[in-house]
């Protein structure tokens, strides 16, 4: 008899698990560090989390090579060489932060402007940002202006929050999936668990996107549109809905300023604008007296069709205007089939499904619920087709209108906040009235007069000298982008350097390469960066940045201030800036040290803690001038942003039982760190839909601290914040644009959502670049942190062109050809692939693969900086001249974002092979060089 052997079929992996937080993207996943003899052994999955729910993509998983890459910095640094060069002496702790107090203090007490302070793809916002107030610098923004500040803004303005960190679809009950433009690394593990949800149920999921991979390669149906024609698709499909009456009038009237009557006095001040009482109330007509009454009154039934009738002129309702707009021909389908790329019956039979769906498969949950008018709902009913959308449609010149498009779209279906569309996530929604405004009154030795960023409502609230100029470097909240609620980060280099508005003395910067993947006109900022004046001085008189790695922006610093790792520090993912709500659920998260550094490496947000206090900032010291947080946990666990509010929700009060509001407590950290790294609340069950209009979930929302007071609200499908910027344009108010500013402003920042073509193809010639090139980013990455990773670069080593087959046969291309792509603005030599699955008319590649050689601790002749590449070659920052005597700026001109997918190219064949081109020199690193094999073993 053969006895089998034993097996150990569950061995153990580590001696202990320690629970925090992701960073391997935003998506702020739960994980479980197993770790043994000290030292991280594997990562999984926290199946208890609320974002994840155990699952875990490649990167998650491949955090240990993030932990444990050869490129992470050692110590503070300070430049010895020239800028550029890469030369860097080790210094200590004490003379770096010196050193950054001798060139801070001085402009701190006599000119706080010259500070510019940008971050890039932290979660540590709300407390930069207050850093940065109590500089008294006006000069503070994230990286959300080169991103989807379109997306962020169009939603706030309108229907106060938008997708991702704002929303979600109804997952559980959408019959319906529609997907524009979601890049695969950002929410990636929620959006996939959601689409396998869908799956399971049989619900049909629409991708709308010019590629089709990822998400878009499991959709039923996959719409490959002409990139930045998106808005005019969705204006078609608007006017297909209205012209069969396909639209959900009872929740328009109740829910939404439809029913809100508009001044059409062409004569009045206030033309364009809402008709209000004398409380400033915007008016209705109430079909119970067929009279004006206020939009919130008790008991209001607002009326659709009424109109109100002042000094021989008719007032009409929001609807009316809508329907004069959208019943045009002009929008129909047959009208923009050819330069949306899809045929017109395509397009009707995409509204006749919107509508099939919203209206024959409405669904109803059986929740009694209570309007904010004080009327009683026996049922909540759901109209469940649900969108969601990123980037892809925001980073356009023309984004802004067409993110609020697509907002108008799902509001007339009647599916946003109920069963089976979008869905907010506390501590949204949050109109942009209950946003604070921005602020820029600097004060020498004083911080700044509020809040940097907020929603300006008028030009009021610009951000202007007394002389029109912008108060701000990035030119945020001026005539140039009205709108601007992330600032530009992509402008503050060439503004910096163009000393337009002015010079400022200090480049701040966190985690943001700006000398590579994340600026337009990539040679051309490194030329910002290190030219030099008549002087000899740089022209950028000193440059600080932190950062983990030798990433490219390394070189061009003049002070290095090291960051640890994810795994090795404290954060806090707050309800005051980026928290991991769910719909269902109220939620915030830490990192904490689950290892210690091994290196001479501090906490960036610690750093801060210790800076702030050597510059004696309001907020970073005691009254006897001693450092109030002795480091980010204690700021953490002690800072109140405002009565009863502090970083994290969960556990306050000394007792720990307090959540949303409460005192401090000296057991918060630990007790986070006990639940797995988070805290979570659900939303009460009746409160859990319409909740801007739910009285239900305001109060809670005043209890937990999301407001201070109930503020219910209507939908906003006619901005009159744009409405008064386009009237100053049109000659009416004190503060007027200055006038070659007037026509874009009259057109482009129109109330009602329109179309109208990216700036680029005015201002170059569509037969000589009739190509569209966009980036996308791959799941497995995330910008550029990932292509250092000895795991996750197996999956992209380095990044080929895709060619969409009209363009591959029409060059004669074979598999292993290179091409050389030119713009208007410069050229490149890449690696190109066939890909069928494209828009005809559409290249893309891969963002970030590429690197410069020297970089991030590769060998010279990695992949990655030979066969990898960027296409930020081909953008500039500004448009190519048109004629006019001006350089118009490559971005929305509402909010200012970066229109990095406005691109146009020609491609040819290319005989150049085996380097990517422009080959740049390698730059010298302060790491050493990667091992030819990374070993990372643990235990016996």
């Amino acid at each position: 008899m053969t006895t089998q052997p034993t097996l150990d079929t569950s061995p153990p992996v580590s001696d202990e698990v320690r629970k925090t937080t992701c960073y391997m993207c935003a998506c702020r996943c739960g994980i479980n560090v197993h770790m043994k003899d000290g030292k991280v052994a594997y990562i999984e999955g926290n199946k208890d989390h609320p974002v994840n729910q155990g699952v875990l993509c490649a990167k998650g998983s491949a955090g240990i090579m993030q932990h444990n890459a050869p490129s992470r910095l050692r110590a503070p640094l300070r430049r010895v060489g020239p800028r550029g060069s890469g030369e860097f002496e080790e210094i200590s702790w004490e003379a770096a932060l010196k050193q950054a107090t001798e060139w801070l203090k001085p402009i701190r007490e006599t000119a706080p402007e010259k500070l510019a302070f940008f971050t890039g793809r932290d979660q540590s916002q709300s407390f930069t940002s207050f850093w940065a107030q109590g500089f008294g610098t006006p000069n503070y923004a994230a990286h959300g202006g080169f991103c989807s500040v379109n997306m962020a803004a169009a939603g706030i303005y309108t229907m106060g929050g938008a997708f991702w960190e704002f929303g979600q679809p109804d997952w559980d009950h959408t019959k319906l999936f529609m997907l524009f433009g979601v890049a695969e690394d950002h929410d990636s593990n929620p959006i996939k668990i959601g689409i396998g949800k869908l799956k399971a149920r049989g619900a049909r999921m629409i991708g709308v996107n010019p590629i089709r991979t990822g998400y878009n390669a499991v959709a039923d149906d996959w719409v490959g549109i002409t990139p930045g024609t998106d808005g005019l698709f969705i204006l078609a499909l608007i006017h297909c809905l209205m012209s069969a009456g396909k639209v959900d009038l009872d929740y328009l009237a109740r829910f939404t300023n439809a029913s809100v009557l508009v001044n059409e006095n062409p004569d009045s001040e206030q033309f364009g604008l809402f008709i209000q009482d004398a409380d400033g109330k915007p008016q209705v007509i109430d079909r119970r007296t067929g009279t004006l009454a206020p939009w919130d009154g008790a008991g209001v039934e607002p009326d659709l069709s009424g109109s109100y009738e002042m000094g021989g002129v008719t007032h009409r309702p929001v609807f009316h205007l809508m329907a004069d707009r959208y019943l045009s021909k002009a929008y129909a389908p047959e009208a923009v089939a050819d330069r949306c790329g899809i045929p017109a019956t395509r397009i009707r039979a995409i509204a006749a499904d919107l509508a099939r769906v919203a209206f024959d498969e409405a669904i109803e949950l059986d929740r009694e619920w209570t309007d904010f008018r004080g009327k009683k709902h026996p049922k909540m009913v759901g109209r469940p087709v649900s969108f969601h959308a990123m980037r892809g449609i925001s980073a356009h010149s023309n984004g802004f209108q067409t993110c609020r498009a697509l907002h108008v779209l799902q509001i007339l279906l009647g599916s946003v906040e109920v069963p089976g569309g979008m869905r907010f996530k506390p501590p949204y929604p949050k109109p942009a009235t209950a946003h604070p405004k921005p602020h820029g009154k600097v004060t020498p030795g004083a911080p700044l007069d509020g809040p940097h960023l907020g929603y300006t409502h008028g030009p009021e609230d610009l951000l202007l000298n007394e002389d029109g100029t912008p108060k701000r470097i990035d030119k945020a909240y001026s005539w140039e982008n009205p709108m601007s609620a992330h600032g530009l980060m992509h402008m503050v280099i060439s503004n910096a350097h163009a000393g337009d508005p002015y010079k400022i003395d200090t480049l701040f910067l966190y985690m943001a390469n700006m000398s590579w993947n994340s600026s337009m006109n990539v040679g051309g900022v490194h030329k910002m960066l290190t030219d030099k004046d008549k002087n000899g001085d740089y022209v950028i008189p000193h440059i600080i940045y932190s950062d983990a790695y030798s990433s490219e922006m390394v070189a061009y610093a003049d002070l290095i201030l090291p960051d640890t790792t994810y795994l090795e520090r404290h954060d806090c993912i707050s309800l005051l800036d980026r928290p991991i709500c769910e719909a269902d659920g109220v939620a915030d998260a830490i990192r904490w040290p689950v290892v210690e550094p091994d290196r001479n490496v501090r906490g960036f947000q610690s750093v801060l803690c210790d800076l702030g206090a050597r510059l004696r900032l309001p907020g970073f010291v005691n009254e006897d001038g001693s450092q109030k947080y002795a480091d980010y946990a204690d700021y953490i666990t002690n800072h109140i942003r405002r009565p009863g509010i502090g970083p994290l929700a969960g556990w306050r009060d000394a007792d720990g039982a307090g959540q949303g509001r409460g005192t401090a407590n000296q057991d918060q950290l630990q007790t986070y760190i006990d639940n797995g790294g988070f805290w979570l609340e659900h939303v009460p069950e009746e409160a859990a839909y319409y909740k801007p209009f739910n009285a239900a979930y305001q109060d809670w929302a005043v209890k937990m601290g999301f407001y201070d007071v109930v503020q219910p609200y209507i939908f906003q499908l006619y901005a009159e914040p744009l409405r008064k910027f386009q009237a100053a344009a049109e000659g009416i108010g004190s503060r007027q644009p200055p006038d070659h500013l007037r026509g874009q402003i009259r057109v482009t920042m129109d109330p009602l959502p329109i179309w109208y073509a990216p700036f680029e193809d005015a201002h170059v010639d569509p037969h000589e670049y009739p190509i569209h090139a966009l980036t996308q980013r791959p799941m497995a990455m995330y910008h550029s942190w990932g292509t250092q990773n000895a795991w996750l670069r197996q999956i992209h080593g380095h990044n080929p062109l895709y060619v969409p087959t009209k363009i591959w046969e029409a060059n004669g291309f074979e598999e292993g050809d290179w091409a050389k792509v030119s713009s208007a603005h410069g050229s490149i030599v890449v690696p190109v692939a066939h890909q069928a699955s494209l828009n005809e008319n559409t290249v893309w590649t891969w963002n970030a693969i590429g690197k410069r050689k020297g970089a991030w601790a590769l060998e010279e002749g990695a992949p990655e900086a030979t066969k990898g590449f960027l296409l930020n070659h081909l953008i500039h920052e500004l448009l190519p001249p048109k004629g006019d005597g001006l350089r118009w700026a490559n971005s929305d001109p509402i909010t200012g974002q970066a229109a990095w997918f406005d691109l146009r190219v020609k491609i040819e064949k290319s005989e150049v092979a085996n380097e990517c081109q422009p080959a740049m020199p390698a730059i010298k690193s302060p790491v050493e060089k990667g091992p030819d094999k990374l070993k990372w073993q643990v235990g016996k």
